[in-house]
């Protein structure tokens, strides 16, 4: 990787995520190994979670190191202690950072004054992470990553994002259908389509589900309501009414398409429970995949394949 932290998908060249991509591969076929052994991870929640901060801790302790919560309470990013002084004094007691945040800005800002890697657990305006796990799930389904097509159905928030750029870089078709008013950010959108021109991938942004699922090999929604946004449930629930993954959509996808959904899931709500408990769901995969793809990342920011050690 050609940066110290991992904030964005925008991070990577499309020879980064190959990389991290086949190193997540050989490193859920290894399971335990020492690679980060005496390496001491940072978690800097400011947002719970479960599959974020178990995925991280697992990772960190079957790679030989070990892991640090800190809560919201504990820290108080910008509140109690400055972004700055946070990172400072961590970088003097740790090995390497991931926050989970409600600012993309408060992760540039720790990343800047840092001297040790940061990583994007999670943002508002992206989900880096997940977007690597989701990629190996597909390659694991489906045994390539270019020239498929993946319909995202729902909000253009954080995880559409780094969805759309992770497609851009590996050569992946990518539609979105939204409500209007809920679309992607248009600036990741344009820089998705850069990545597209040389990947050889097609985006399409559109407001009809139906449309964009039209022969898609990947099905993926995620939650109408985010965390932060629960004020916005009544309004966001009317306007979503017509975006849920049901088995009607589904039907117009490719016969052997896939369902993804980055959890946690609303029955009833953006997927029909009919749908999640599908033969086509691979939502449990992309759950454990976030731990191996989180340990490529973890082991290239400290130190890259060399530190790997070999097959006993």
């Amino acid at each position: 990787m050609h940066t110290k932290d991992f904030l964005s998908i925008a991070d990577l060249s499309s020879t980064d995520l190959q990389l991290l991509l086949a190193e997540a591969v050989d490193l859920k076929a290894r399971g335990w190994n020492s690679a980060l052994r005496d390496k001491t991870l940072a978690l800097v929640f400011e947002k719970p979670s479960l599959r974020t901060r178990v995925s991280f801790e697992i990772a960190m302790r079957q790679s030989g190191g070990q892991a640090l919560y800190l809560s919201p309470a504990e820290v108080g990013l910008g509140k109690r202690e400055s972004v700055a002084d946070v990172a400072r004094v961590l970088s003097r007691y740790v090995d390497i950072i991931a926050v989970r945040t409600f600012s993309q800005q408060t992760l540039e800002e720790l990343g800047n004054y840092a001297d040790i890697p940061v990583i994007n657990a999670l943002s508002d305006e992206e989900h880096p992470c997940q977007a690597l796990a989701d990629l190996l799930t597909i390659f694991e389904h489906k045994g390539t990553l270019k020239g498929l097509t993946l319909a995202f159905i729902g909000d253009g928030n954080n995880v559409a994002a780094s969805l759309v750029l992770s497609c851009g870089l590996a050569g992946m078709n990518f539609k979105i259908a939204s409500p209007a008013g809920y679309e992607l950010n248009s600036t990741i959108v344009e820089r998705a389509k850069i990545m597209a021109e040389t990947s050889g991938a097609e985006i399409m942004c559109d407001h009809d589900p139906y449309r964009a699922v039209q022969g898609a090999d990947i099905v993926y929604t995620d939650t109408w309501t985010s965390m932060g946004q629960e004020a916005e449930n009544i309004t966001r629930l009317k306007d979503f009414a017509m975006y849920q993954v049901d088995s009607a959509l589904m039907a117009l996808a490719d016969r052997e398409a896939i369902f993804m959904h980055c959890l946690p899931a609303h029955r009833g709500q953006e997927v029909s429970e009919e749908v999640i408990e599908s033969r086509a769901s691979v939502i449990f995969d992309q759950a454990e995949n976030r731990m191996h793809a989180q340990k490529a990342v973890l082991i290239q920011l400290l130190g890259g394949a060399g530190i790997l050690p070999s097959y006993r």
